[in-house]
């Protein structure tokens, strides 16, 4: 086993001492060369649980409506008006649309504009081809007198007098049968948004709506009249979306009064208007219904069978775009939050990368419809169809790479045929593997603040400490670190806000937090909530790997390829992922190493969580060791304040590339000067392609072939 020839960026130190502790498993020499000159360079194709690459066209049509999602045309066609089994639109004197109960946010993401078509579209249909329910349910004069209650009301309040004295209200009488009494409630209300009723012994009062009132003060009566009847509604999965405001304190004051008035029913998001840019600052705050009232609240008649909530499977190419970002970006388009996005793994920010993602509650319609939107950012979205539900971190067989290293030169003081070492190096990896370590982009390779010191803070929960770190600026001058230099200058959260730029969706989602909750530890807490699981568990996990990295060299470093009494293997032969029992995981005794009963191949090392093992020899010391030095114990593994759990799990120490195939390219590129003149020299070129297991990164391959870090 050799050590390393290290060539590393000159710009982050601390990396570069951490990284010169890795191994090597392989004595050949190595190259030289250059790896991502361009995204296209490097290109990522995940590989599916069925062996199958994502970036394949499906057999399935682009529009694939799941089974358990009916048409919500047919939905509106089978209803009719029997007031003993009205549908809930029905009942809701057909204003609102049946679509959003079934086709997710399809519906709900029309502009405003188109929304409100829909809207009195559905409304003067139901009035002129059907029987009124609010006149099939009380006689003519009470009718009548409710209309001219209802005039009364909206000319007092339009004319600016004060209602004088207890509120006003009306009575419709006693209905005796329970039913009908709920179809008047919401029929009444959907009608008129601007009144409440109530009932008492039968009998249903109708009053002024103050809440309504109150709300004209700061938006429009129009968007009052149809916010009103949007939260009557209860549509699952439906929005609302307010118009365009480039006031940030008039859309402050909108936050605070929905928050306030309906916190525990909804909850408000501001997104980037149309055509936003600094001169056309126009912001859009959208509602829509918190997630946890819909699961304990009874089903209505057009929830789709079974409560289902969408989901939409697709295949997301991008291209030099982090996958955070990438995920924040789509989020606008849909309307929906990051954590509604789901995948297998990580993909490089430096690249072409093609992944499986699933999103919730949008529909495929709506997803094709973003398809230009996106380009702009160098994504786009295919293999559209309904699946039944989310993926899984891990979810994944592998990947499958395609790269060019460039600019390839032998091994400084190397005089050897460079395609000789180039071939030596490639057949040398393909029969003995490679270390098994996390790659650098794990830890935010470059960055000051590098993600492992992030999850060893809320591991520890030094909630306050983690945030800063989270807003460490990098020392570039652009907006971003402006902003975060800044906030840890000041740590005022809004004015932070101000200077942050809308589409970094997870800074300005923590900052939102902290301006509501404060900077303490429990305002904190409220801000790591903001984002999603799947990035809380990524900073935890990333300080895991760290110390995984650093227990592979120095289970290397002190037994070299053997294995040894104490060492930890794995008994199952096809693992290809870390997520196996502890039943599979075997001590290794005297006996057995004496008999050279095991492989260096088979040798697993724990990823620290609650629930694994430890290594009976040096190395299992060297764990405890590094757990206090950083102040950790094992059962600190779990963070209950932020509902994260790390159970642990186990990594084979060694890999192996699969299905590698490589091309040798001479590119006559390269002007080389000799004694005054210019001569054409041939740069040489190393096109490969391999296959990974998941959890295995290719730069960390390439680095065991080259010996070589990038």
């Amino acid at each position: 086993m050799t050590r390393p020839c290290y060539l590393r960026m000159e710009e982050d130190v601390d990396f570069r001492i951490r990284f010169s502790s890795l191994c090597f498993i392989t004595d050949h020499v190595g190259f030289r060369g250059t790896i991502k000159s361009s995204p296209s360079d490097f290109v990522v194709i995940e590989i599916d649980e069925q062996g199958q690459l994502v970036n394949k066209a499906t057999d399935d049509p682009v529009y694939k409506i799941s089974k358990v999602q009916p048409e919500p045309n047919n939905f509106a066609k089978k209803t009719k008006l029997d007031l003993q089994n009205l549908s809930f639109e029905e009942r809701s004197n057909q204003e609102v649309s049946t679509l959003a109960g079934c086709s997710g946010d399809d519906q709900n993401h029309q502009s405003r504009s188109e929304k409100e078509d829909t809207v009195k579209d559905g409304a003067s249909k139901g009035e002129e081809g059907k029987v009124d329910i609010i006149s099939s349910l009380l006689d003519e004069r009470t009718n009548e007198l409710l209309n001219q209650f209802a005039g009364d009301i909206k000319e007092k309040w339009s004319s600016k007098t004060e209602l004088i004295g207890p509120s006003p209200e009306f009575s419709l009488g006693r209905i005796l049968d329970k039913n009908q009494r709920a179809i008047l409630h919401s029929a009444i209300r959907q009608k008129f948004p601007f009144l409440v009723t109530v009932g008492k012994n039968s009998e249903i009062f109708v009053k002024p709506n103050l809440e309504y009132k109150e709300l004209c003060h700061l938006v429009s009566e129009e968007e009052a009249f149809d916010f009103f009847k949007y939260l009557d509604a209860k549509k699952e999965n439906s929005r609302f979306t307010f118009k365009p405001d480039t006031n940030k304190d008039h859309r402050k004051a909108v936050h605070h009064f929905v928050n306030k008035k309906f916190g525990n029913l909804v909850e408000t998001k501001s997104f980037p208007g149309l055509n936003y840019n600094a001169s056309n600052p126009n912001v859009v705050i959208t509602v829509r219904f918190r997630e946890k009232v819909h699961k304990h609240r009874k089903r209505s008649l057009v929830e789709c069978p079974e409560g289902k909530v969408i989901h939409t499977a697709f295949t997301l190419r991008k291209e030099n775009l982090e996958m955070f970002e990438a995920v924040g970006f789509l989020a606008i388009k849909l309307g929906v939050i990051p954590s509604d996005f789901s995948y297998a793994g990580l993909k490089d920010k430096k690249a072409i990368t093609y992944q499986a993602m699933v999103v919730r509650k949008v529909t495929p319609e709506r997803l094709k419809n973003i398809e230009k939107e996106i380009e702009k950012k160098r994504m786009n979205v295919f293999n559209i169809h309904s699946v039944e539900d989310s993926l899984r971190l891990g979810q994944l067989k592998g990947n499958h790479f395609d790269i060019v290293i460039r600019n390839l030169k032998n091994q400084i003081n190397d005089s050897a045929n460079l395609k000789e070492r180039i071939l030596e190096a490639i057949e040398n990896v393909k029969s003995k593997g490679f270390v098994n370590y996390y790659g650098p982009q794990r830890f935010g390779m470059g960055r000051k603040v590098h993600t492992d010191q992030i999850g060893l803070a809320l591991l520890k929960s030094e909630m306050v400490k983690a945030v800063k770190l989270f807003l460490t600026p990098e020392d570039l001058d652009n907006p971003v670190n402006r902003a975060k230099k800044y906030f840890l200058q000041t740590e005022d959260a809004k004015g932070t806000l101000s200077l942050m730029p809308e589409l970094k969706v997870r800074e300005r989602a923590l900052l939102e937090s902290l301006h509501r909750f404060g900077v303490t530890e429990e305002g904190c807490i409220q801000a790591w909530f903001s984002l999603p699981h799947s990035m809380r568990i990524f900073y935890v996990h990333a300080y895991s790997s760290k110390i995984w990295n650093e227990a592979v060299s120095y289970r290397l470093a002190t037994y070299g390829s053997r294995v040894v009494e104490g060492d930890l293997v794995c008994l199952d032969e096809d693992v290809n992922d870390e997520h196996f029992p502890n039943s599979k995981v075997h001590l290794v005794t005297e006996e057995e190493e004496s008999a050279n009963s095991y492989a260096i191949h088979q040798v697993v090392l724990p990823v620290l969580g609650y629930n694994i093992q430890y290594p009976k020899n040096k190395v299992g010391q060297w764990y405890q060791e590094i757990l206090s030095r950083d102040g950790l114990q094992t059962y600190r593994f779990k963070v209950p304040t932020l509902k994260l759990n790390v159970p642990g799990c186990y990594r084979q120490i060694l890999k192996h590339p699969h299905n590698l195939s490589y091309q040798l390219m001479e590119e006559q590129n390269t002007d080389v000067k000799t004694e005054g003149s210019h001569i054409h020299e041939a740069a040489l070129s190393l096109l490969i392609s391999f296959d990974l297991d998941a959890s295995c990164y290719a730069t960390i391959c390439l680095r065991e072939i080259m010996k070589h870090d990038f």
